[in-house]
C-alpha cells in the first residue's frame, strides 16, 4: 500500500556530486534503514542473489534483526545487486512517493560508487567495464583473431579466468572483424511522411555491443528502416554509453561518457530525429540513469525525450498507419524473454507485439530476469549465481520448443542459449528480434 497515495512511482534525483553521498558513516545509515523496511517485507527474495544474502545474514543473527548485522557484511548484499532496477518497478510497495522512501537499486548504487572511490574496485573490473578501450584494442585484425581464440580455447580461458577472473565456462562475445560503423551502407532515399505523431526521421547510436562485436544487428536495424521508407543517420561520434561504468560505481566514468555523447545527440534531438539503440541498457541509460544524475541538464534531458528503443518506435509507427506489413515469411514459433532493462522503460512487451504481425507467427513472453546483467554473469564468483538466476527462463523458454529464441538484449540471449544447452543437450536458433524481423520481411 502507499498510504492511500494514488500518485504513480517516482524516482528522486541521484545526489552523486555531494560529499554526504560518499561518506561511509552515513551510507551505513541508509543501508541499515533499508535493508530492515526489506527485512520486514522481503517480497523481493526470488528476483536475485542479493536478497537472499540479506537475509541469510539477518536471520544467523542472535535475534534475527538487521542491526545484528556487522557492517562489513552489508558489502556481500552489494556485490550481488547487478542493478537491474526489477525491485523497484515490479515489487517494492516503499518506493517513493511512500514515505518511507525506499530506492534499493540506487542505494546499491551509491554504495557501489562509494566502493569505487575507495578503491575497492580491482584492475580487472574496471578493464571490463571499459568497452570502449576493449573494443578498439580487438578491432585491430591480428588481435582480433587472437581474442576470439581465446574466447573458444579451454586452456586459453583458465589463463584469463585466472587473470581477470572471467569464469572458464562463461560465454564470451567474439568481436567482429570489422565494426558496425565500419561497414554501415548509405541509407536510401526516404518519403515525406506528415501528420505522424512519431518522428519521420531516424538517428542510430550504434552502442558498443553492436559496433565492436555483432554489428549485423545494426545491419538488420538499417535494413527494417530502409524497407520502411524512414531516413536515418548514424551519430556523427559516440563513446560507450556508461552503463558499464555504472554498474561499477565509477560515476566520474559515466560522467566523461555522458560529457561526450550528449552534446552530439542533443543536436540530433533538437534537429527532430528519434534516437534508436538496440540495445536495451543503452536506452534505459539516456532514459533514466543520466536524466536522474544530471537533473538540471537541459540537452540530457532534451535526449532523454527523444530517445526510443526500437520497437517501441517501429510499432508507433506502425499506430501511425506508417510502417509496412508486407511481412513475406513466417517466423513459425517465438520464445521471446522481455529483458529487465526494457521492463524498467515501461513500454510493454513492443517486441514480442511487433512479431506477432508477422503472419504464421507465435510468440510465447517471459517477464523474467536471465541472470546475467552486463559483466556480471562472465565473473567467476558469479557465474553460477547468474545461471541459478536464469534458471526458470531457461525453463519456460525451453518448454516452449520454439523455432527461435530470442531477447531485446542480445547478452541475455546468449545467456539463455547457454542455459539451454547445458540443461537440455541443444537450444533452439538464437535470433536478435531485430534480425527476425528483417527475416520476415524478406529483405
Amino acid at each position: 500500500m502507499r498510504e492511500g497515495n494514488l500518485e504513480a512511482p517516482t524516482r528522486h534525483p541521484l545526489d552523486w556530486v555531494s560529499e554526504a553521498f560518499y561518506d561511509q558513516a552515513s551510507l551505513d545509515q541508509e543501508l541499515e534503514r533499508v535493508f530492515d523496511i526489506c527485512h520486514g517485507c522481503r517480497r523481493c527474495v526470488s528476483l536475485c542473489q542479493a536478497f537472499p544474502t540479506l537475509f541469510d545474514l539477518i536471520d544467523a543473527t542472535d535475534d534475527g534483526e538487521v542491526h545484528g548485522v556487522d557492517k562489513k557484511d552489508y558489502a556481500s548484499v552489494v556485490d550481488q545487486c547487478y542493478l537491474c532496477d526489477i525491485c523497484y518497478v515490479t515489487k517494492c510497495p516503499y518506493v517513493p512517493p511512500h514515505s518511507w522512501n525506499v530506492d534499493f537499486p540506487h542505494l546499491m548504487l551509491r554504495a557501489k560508487a562509494v566502493q569505487f572511490k575507495s578503491g575497492a574496485v580491482s584492475r580487472s573490473e574496471r578493464l571490463l567495464s571499459d568497452t570502449d578501450r576493449l573494443g578498439r584494442f580487438a578491432g585491430i585484425p591480428i588481435v582480433t583473431r587472437s581474442v576470439n581464440a581465446i574466447n573458444h580455447t579451454k586452456a586459453a580461458r583458465a589463463v584469463l579466468e585466472s587473470a581477470l577472473g572471467v569464469d572458464r565456462r562463461a560465454w564470451l562475445p567474439d568481436f567482429a572483424s570489422k565494426t558496425f560503423r565500419g561497414t554501415r551502407e548509405p541509407a536510401r532515399a526516404a518519403v515525406v511522411t506528415n501528420g505522424a505523431t512519431t518522428p519521420g526521421k531516424v538517428a542510430v547510436y550504434a552502442t558498443c555491443y553492436v559496433n565492436f562485436n555483432e554489428p549485423g544487428i545494426g545491419h538488420d536495424l538499417l535494413a527494417i528502416l530502409d524497407h520502411n521508407d524512414i531516413p536515418y543517420v548514424l551519430t556523427e561520434r559516440e563513446q560507450c554509453c556508461g552503463m558499464p561504468l555504472l554498474e561499477q560505481g565509477d560515476l566520474d566514468g559515466v560522467a566523461r561518457k555522458k560529457a561526450h555523447n550528449i552534446p552530439v545527440l542533443a543536436e540530433l534531438a533538437r534537429d527532430g530525429y528519434a534516437i534508436l539503440a538496440a540495445i536495451p541498457s543503452c536506452t534505459l541509460m539516456y532514459k533514466q540513469e543520466l536524466p536522474l544524475m544530471f537533473p538540471d541538464d537541459g540537452d540530457t534531458q532534451q535526449v532523454m525525450e527523444a530517445m526510443w528503443d526500437p520497437f517501441e518506435y517501429l510499432v508507433a509507427r506502425h499506430r501511425d498507419g506508417l510502417l509496412k506489413t508486407d511481412f513475406a515469411k513466417p517466423l513459425g514459433s517465438i520464445a521471446y524473454q522481455v529483458p529487465c532493462h526494457s521492463r524498467v522503460q515501461k513500454i510493454g512487451k513492443k517486441t514480442a507485439d511487433m512479431l506477432q504481425l508477422v503472419p504464421g507467427t507465435s510468440v510465447k513472453v517471459t517477464e523474467r530476469c536471465s541472470g546475467h546483467a552486463g559483466t556480471f554473469g562472465v565473473k567467476q564468483e558469479f557465474h553460477d549465481v547468474a545461471m541459478k538466476v536464469g534458471k526458470p527462463v531457461f525453463k519456460a523458454m525451453a518448454e516452449a520448443k520454439p523455432d527461435y529464441i530470442s531477447s531485446d538484449c542480445q547478452l541475455a540471449g546468449h545467456h539463455i542459449e547457454q542455459g539451454i544447452t547445458e540443461a537440455y543437450g541443444s537450444a533452439p536458433e538464437l535470433a536478435h528480434p531485430l534480425t527476425l524481423l528483417r527475416r520476415a520481411y524478406g529483405i
